[in-house]
């Protein structure tokens, strides 16, 4: 299933407010794809990871960060693009709970998926509350389970995370995705490996047909209880 038709469905059964984002990691085998923009070379500055996610969902542009792109201490650490023990770190919190193996990847590309010139790892979609559970819907009615992760720093870990840690996750968006990456208050996250996307697609459809949509249906088949000033019948004389 190629991307665009994927993207497709998601607009028929999701109905994203923002592109939905592919993502892929990269190994120093692995060429970068075509048209990526990378900000140290092509901005002249580094960027906070979420930066690159919002660039892609919002702007639809292809951009992949890698060591020398990388702005925020956490995300380069949980990405294991930076070893921690080569940095000072200063008072505060520890930086991510997790960590991809240090060195493994070289750059994380991020991609609207329509226009993904690569077959992603990982798809990522935003959403309200109402478009998150129909995501979460298409696994746990099906029978499957979804795991959640708040840690509320570093989203950009938890979902590059996927690639160890194989499953559909609902992820909430950190305070520097907010700030620098443009998620919205009402905005949760939804990530899952792309092998497990037609499964998705299909629970989506399955849900639907047993009538949950985004947008909700609301139930109208009733007869409403008026105040005086606006029933028709109570005025008959």
């Amino acid at each position: 299933m190629d991307a665009k038709e994927v993207n497709e469905k998601l607009t028929y059964y999701f109905r994203p407010l923002s592109f939905p984002v592919a993502v892929k990691l990269l190994t120093a085998a692995d060429k970068l794809p075509e048209k990526v923009k990378v900000p140290s070379r092509d901005f002249g500055h580094k960027i906070m990871t979420c930066q690159a996610t919002a660039m892609a969902r919002r702007h639809g542009i292809s951009v992949a960060v890698g060591p020398d792109d990388v702005k925020c201490a956490p995300s380069a650490i949980g990405l294991g693009m930076v070893d921690p023990n080569t940095l000072e770190k200063p008072e505060g919190p520890e930086a991510v709970s997790k960590t991809l193996e240090l060195g493994k990847y070289t750059y994380v590309v991020y991609s609207p998926l329509h226009s993904a010139r690569f077959e992603p790892d990982v798809l990522v979609v935003y959403g309200n509350s109402a478009q998150i559970m129909r995501m979460v819907q298409a696994f746990t009615i099906p029978g499957k389970s979804v795991k959640t992760v708040a840690t509320a720093l570093a989203d950009c870990v938890d979902i590059a995370y996927l690639v160890e840690d194989p499953a559909p996750y609902m992820i909430l968006p950190s305070g520097g995705d907010r700030l620098f990456g443009t998620a919205q208050d009402f905005e949760m996250i939804f990530a899952l490996p792309w092998s497990m996307l037609e499964e998705c697609l299909n629970g989506l459809e399955m849900t639907h047909k047993l009538g949950f949509r985004y947008p909700v249906v609301s139930y109208l088949r009733y007869e409403p209880q008026l105040p005086p000033f606006l029933d028709l019948d109570g005025m008959r004389k």
